[in-house]
């Protein structure tokens, strides 16, 4: 860490917490060099690993430019109160960023993970009322409203994930003026159209990506974020976690079901932000009041 960073302990001024496969891997890709971001996209400090101290915590930062605002981007903190209470604690004036996304969408997005990673053997319908990551992160409103009573309204900003897929130069220069730092302009280059971390094909063999997922795991906690690195480049994640069958779309059945499971919560976020979903719901919907209600929670309007 520079000597600067080193004697003031300086700790993130905002955080993006999700949750999950809402466009939380091509917004670090955006802001990689425009803010200092951890080594890794996901510590889970305040949530997995709170117990190994500050110290532990800081050393990702260590290479972080002194001039430069820090952040942290981990969508595994948006369901767990625990870590918000945590981060509220040791940062109360930080910024929060919660990016939202149509909860089957979201879920089903979240499942083709579980499965190329080798976590499901099991399909997506019983995933998703077994899972309790998944459940419990599409709890949106009962979530949001605790980021809100935690930081305060204007200090949270809501993002939907069909802003970014619409316009990703307004979705970035939004959230670039929440944070406080010069306009990022992705317009025209492969960032505002290419897809981030998207999952279409199960693995081969399931045993392979298990032993895959375990040995970079294994990195991860041990910091050979270089070696994992390499063999991303080399293309053996690829080969362990991929070339089985393409995922197909949701099955119609399976999805009104989920969208009628889901329906009670939506209908609490429309009520929350003041804005319409029916899309979430199965219906159509009108995209301006999307943009309008995410725009709104800036300054805690509704």
């Amino acid at each position: 860490m520079s000597e600067l960073r080193r004697e003031q302990r300086c700790l993130p001024e905002f955080f993006a917490v999700g949750p999950q496969r809402t466009g939380t891997t091509w917004l670090h890709r955006v802001l990689a060099g425009r803010v200092g971001l951890p080594s890794i996209k996901e510590t889970d400090y305040f949530s997995k690993h709170h117990e190994r101290g500050l110290d532990w915590y800081l050393e990702f930062f260590r290479q972080c430019p002194a001039n430069l605002p820090l952040g942290e981007i981990d969508p595994n903190y948006f369901g767990i109160p625990e870590a918000c209470d945590r981060i509220a604690a040791l940062i109360p004036d930080c910024k929060i960023i919660c990016s939202l996304r149509d909860p089957v969408e979201r879920a089903y997005s979240s499942y083709r993970i579980m499965r190329r990673d080798a976590w499901t053997r099991v399909g997506f319908e019983e995933t998703v009322a077994k899972n309790p990551v998944i459940r419990e992160s599409s709890r949106y409103a009962y979530h949001l409203k605790n980021w809100w009573e935690r930081f305060g309204r204007e200090r949270v900003l809501v993002c939907m994930y069909e802003e970014l897929e619409a316009d990703p130069q307004a979705y970035l220069d939004r959230i670039c003026t929440f944070i406080g730092i010069p306009r990022v302009v992705v317009q025209g280059s492969s960032l505002a159209t290419e897809r981030v971390n998207t999952v279409t094909h199960a693995p081969r063999s399931r045993r392979v990506a298990q032993n895959a997922r375990n040995a970079r795991d294994w990195m991860r906690l041990h910091r050979w974020h270089r070696a994992i690195d390499l063999l991303d480049k080399a293309g053996v994640w690829r080969y362990c976690f991929g070339r089985g069958e393409e995922f197909a779309p949701i099955d119609p059945a399976i999805e009104a079901r989920l969208r009628e499971r889901y329906r009670g919560e939506v209908e609490a976020l429309e009520d929350l932000l003041g804005c319409d979903l029916s899309a979430w719901k199965g219906a159509q919907r009108d995209d301006e009041s999307i943009g309008h209600a995410s725009a709104s929670a800036i300054g805690g309007r509704r």
